[in-house]
């Protein structure tokens, strides 16, 4: 098909001149000469302008205007209709890559619909281009950075394994072409404080480094992700974005990324601004550094400065050809040079924008992510009991299923309107707001707490919303710039609970949010916690799916709730020792993994192939898993090892391994995992990944194999140990 094209090309009057005298815009040339040709033809100005996120237009070359900036967190963002999956953090909490890789498919395909449009409509501005500025993959460290939402949660093995799910697809699977543009941010070793994180120095040791920060980056590099996306703060006294260590050794050298960079936006103006790290004087050096350092993009106006560079010495212009070549390159691997018929993406119709498949993929997920953390019983719930009682400011709110990095349409399905579909005729539904998100009532006359007196059941949707917590200019009533340094919901929240729950009737508490907060009076006082966190358009059905038993939680945490910010280190402190589940010591109030199911799952026979392995060898493990419970439901059952005598201080526990597992009341199956000895390697003071003789424990259970998480609920872990020679 593509020789026939090219045939049908030569011979269009006109054509057969355009494509002689333009090698660039024949499809049937390498890559790499089609790239060298076009820069060939650039001016010095239109090459700095090629490599700013919002280039010009190229009339003489038809080239049109491209902006590089557009986002798809969790769904397409900020370009109008889109289907709004849950937050990142919500997919985490599923533990499913192979969710995640539909969610993204999904994703890409109305992106590439969006795109499609805006280029038949004539609208190149920014959120209109098929780059995407994500996935997220820093380690969500400290529950007080607002922007850890936005991430796959605590820990390097699950965030790589999600983090490449989503790249996959977004990134489609076409021998030829992709579908969009992924980006791996922000690199590296950043999450907070994000009042500071223009001149924040994050200060790391080589083994934290490259135990905990930086695997789930080589995971996406070695995946095939098309851009990186490097981060505002210092590390280790170097701006990341001009880091020689993070940029040159690693990515570079160490891992021979051939994707191009885009800087985080305005972070090179950090480099010489008064509040930001000082690192040269003015725009020029600073451009020319961030070109020296392996920028090809831009988000900014540093670059309009390039040409400044190259006339006074500081950068020949051969280099900005060099920079300009990858970013390039993505361009025609998404196809913009190239005859619209070559590029199967280019036929996908607009009607798969928020299309009937696309939302029940979002129901699916944002029930997949609710994390049930209290039962006493109460639930499932009848759909025909006589009066269901709806408050709390986030029952009937939007912004409470959002997060941030959101798209939008019109149909999204708020807790209320879920609720209120769900139940069965002849059952009533009333609704009150009771309390303000974050301020106490002003009005002392509170007629909505004697309801719950006169009710079956209180729901209570409550928490956090991205006006609480966020990015620093998007958390409009934060006063720590997005980020939570009060642990606590808002009093005036759980003084409405305790009123609602004066009346001593069932109370079931849904709670919104990205992050970790302190809920051990909301688990006291309520007789169900559901952790809903930002769960898209359909949140309001998937929580009703919950509710009224249409579906079982299957939710884990992919991050530890702490009991209280006494228990960490401080926030600025970017060592490991004492945070995650991996080297917190102190009793948390949820551990990591965990969530409650309506099945009841008992774990038994465990076996294994071999009590010793050498390396290079695999030794099986398995057990298997019955539901002793009534109601049909997933588990999620997941492996860990801990090094029980390494030379230095290691993890107490690693999550290695993944298996979600449908059951029957009754239905048992077993389960495998293979244990090879990359499994079992030590990150050493060093940085380096060593593989030392010694006893290891191996846990499989449905949570972090604690009593902490037995005393919650969670079913008992099996444990063995397996001997390394």
């Amino acid at each position: 098909m593509k020789k026939l094209l090219v045939i049908l090309i030569f011979v269009i009057p006109g054509i057969s001149t355009l494509s002689a005298q333009y090698k660039y815009l024949n499809p049937e040339v390498d890559l790499d000469s089609r790239v060298d040709d076009l820069i060939n033809r650039l001016t010095l100005e239109e090459k700095v302008d090629q490599m700013l996120m919002n280039t010009s237009g190229i009339p003489r070359l038809n080239i049109p205007p491209y902006d590089y900036w557009n986002e798809a967190l969790h769904g397409v963002g900020r370009s109008g209709k889109a289907t709004v999956f849950p937050q990142a953090i919500g997919l985490a909490a599923t533990f499913d890559n192979n969710l995640i890789y539909r969610v993204s498919s999904a994703i890409s395909d109305e992106a590439r619909a969006m795109y499609n449009a805006a280029q038949a409509a004539g609208n190149y501005k920014r959120y209109a281009g098929l780059t995407f500025w994500t996935p997220n993959v820093n380690i969500f460290r400290d529950p007080r950075w607002g922007r850890g939402q936005e991430t796959y949660g605590e820990d390097p093995y699950l965030t790589g394994l999600l983090g490449v799910a989503f790249v996959n697809g977004l990134q489609g699977d076409d021998p030829n072409y992709l579908k969009t543009a992924a980006c791996a941010k922000h690199f590296a070793v950043h999450s907070g404080p994000e009042k500071l994180r223009h001149e924040f120095n994050a200060v790391a040791s080589p083994k934290d480094i490259n135990e905990t920060y930086l695997p789930a980056f080589e995971a996406l590099v070695n995946a095939g992700v098309e851009s990186v996306m490097c981060a505002y703060n210092r590390t280790n006294g170097e701006p990341c974005c001009a880091s020689n260590y993070l940029l040159k050794e690693v990515l570079f050298e160490k891992w021979g990324f051939k994707g191009h960079v885009v800087s985080d936006c305005w972070a090179l103006v950090d480099f010489y601004s008064d509040i930001g790290h000082g690192t040269v004087s003015n725009v020029v050096e600073a451009a020319a550094l961030a070109l020296e350092s392996g920028i090809n993009v831009n988000c900014g106006n540093t670059y309009t400065a390039l040409a400044e560079a190259v006339q006074k010495g500081f950068v020949n212009e051969s280099l900005i050809d060099e920079r300009l070549k990858p970013l390039l390159k993505t361009r025609f691997k998404l196809g913009m040079f190239d005859p619209k018929d070559l590029n199967p993406y280019n036929s996908i119709p607009y009607d798969v924008v928020d299309s009937k498949e696309n939302r029940a993929l979002a129901r699916e997920a944002a029930a997949k992510s609710i994390v049930l953390l209290k039962n006493n019983g109460v639930l499932p719930l009848k759909n025909d009991l006589d009066r269901y009682y709806v408050v709390g400011p986030n029952s009937a709110s939007i912004d409470a299923l959002l997060g941030n990095y959101f798209g939008v349409n019109s149909n999204i399905v708020t807790f209320l309107e879920g609720i209120t579909s769900a139940v069965a005729p002849g059952s009533q539904v009333q609704y009150s707001p009771g309390t303000t998100l974050d301020r106490k009532n002003i009005n002392p006359v509170d007629w909505s707490t004697g309801e719950a007196a006169e009710s079956d059941v209180t729901i209570v949707g409550m928490g956090l919303t991205r006006h609480i917590e966020g990015e620093e200019g998007e958390s409009i009533s934060s006063p720590y710039y997005g980020d939570r340094l009060d642990y606590n919901i808002p009093e005036n929240q759980l003084d409405y609970l305790r009123k609602i729950k004066s009346h001593n009737k069932p109370v079931i508490a849904i709670i919104t949010g990205g992050s970790p907060m302190n809920l051990s009076e909301v688990h006291e006082i309520a007789d169900a916690v559901l952790l809903a966190w930002y769960p898209g358009e359909e949140g309001g059905n998937a929580v009703a799916d919950i509710l009224f038993g249409k579906v079982s939680p299957s939710g884990r945490l992919p991050i530890t709730f702490p009991r209280s910010l006494d228990q960490l280190p401080p926030y600025e402190d970017y060592t490991m020792k004492g945070r995650t589940y991996r080297y917190m010591t102190k009793e948390p109030m949820y551990p990591f993994g965990f969530g409650l199911s309506y099945g009841s799952f008992l774990y038994s026979d465990l076996k294994q192939s071999a009590s010793k392995i050498k390396e290079g060898e695999i030794v099986e493990i398995s057990c298997r898993i019955e539901n002793v419970g009534k109601y049909p439901s997933l588990e999620t059952v997941q492996l860990y090892i801990t090094d029980d005598k390494a030379s230095v201080e290691a993890p107490l526990f690693s999550l290695k391994g993944i298996k979600s597992v449908h059951l029957e009341p009754g239905e048992g199956k077993t389960i495998v995992f293979n244990i090879s000895t990359d499994m079992l390697k030590l990150i050493n003071t060093q940085g380096d990944a060593i593989l030392e003789k010694g006893e290891f424990t191996l846990g499989i259970s449905g949570s972090l194999p604690t009593e902490r998480a037995i005393e919650l609920g969670a079913s008992k872990p099996l444990r063995t140990k397996l001997i390394l020679n």
